[in-house]
């Protein structure tokens, strides 16, 4: 079996309505890259969601690292924190994950979540801040920020978590130049260091960092 493995799975909005994946079926190695690319409306978005575990086909099944992944696994919430700490996912909009009053506490909030002691949280936001240039920013509110800015913020967020597999969608949508090219050199980064990845994304360079690019 595959370290991720998404088998035959339907999923629907509404009871009874249109299938957004109908017997979809996709699988990937650890320390993989893959890259979903497909029209708007084609189901990237609702797949990535499945995969980190904020959504639920109605027929199918999820397996993780050869456990089943489904909504009573999740609901109990020592079960919980242990998939969401291995399994990151950036939303394709900062602004949704953004909710804290300074950046410091946007990026502590995670390890906080996993009762790590405050002395570790500390350490480990000063170090992820340093890796993103956000130093000079943790006293500031990230609604405040520049979009490129909170995609960092919210991006740190989620690597302050150090986790296996870093799911993606959309990253490089409504970066500048700059930005872009630092977060692509950053994923290659991760990429090398054995981190498995998945994204949603229309952009040729992020897709030429994937092993296999899959179609929807």
């Amino acid at each position: 079996m595959s370290y991720i493995e998404i088998d035959s799975i339907n999923f629907s909005y509404e009871d009874g309505g249109p299938d957004v994946l109908r017997d979809f079926s996709v699988s990937a190695e650890r320390g993989e890259s893959v890259a979903f690319t497909g029209d708007n409306g084609s189901g990237k978005t609702t797949l990535l969601r499945i995969l980190a575990g904020l959504s639920f086909p109605q027929s199918g099944r999820y397996v993780f690292d050869g456990t089943l992944i489904d909504r009573g696994y999740l609901k109990d919430n020592r079960n919980s924190k242990r998939f969401h700490k291995r399994v990151g996912f950036l939303f394709q909009n900062p602004d949704i994950m953004l909710f804290n009053p300074k950046v410091y506490d946007e990026i502590a909030f995670g390890p906080r979540q996993l009762g790590l002691g405050e002395a570790e949280v500390d350490m480990r936001v000063r170090s992820v801040m340093e890796m993103f240039s956000l130093t000079e920013l943790s006293e500031r509110v990230p609604y405040h920020l520049s979009g490129g800015q909170k995609k960092k913020v919210a991006l740190a967020s989620v690597i302050v978590l150090d986790p296996e597999v870093l799911i993606l969608d959309e990253p490089m949508s409504g970066l500048d130049s700059g930005n872009r090219e630092w977060l692509a050199g950053f994923l290659c980064e991760l990429k090398a260091a054995g981190r498995t990845l998945l994204m949603a994304t229309h952009d040729a360079e992020l897709m030429s960092l994937a092993e296999r690019v899959a179609a929807l």
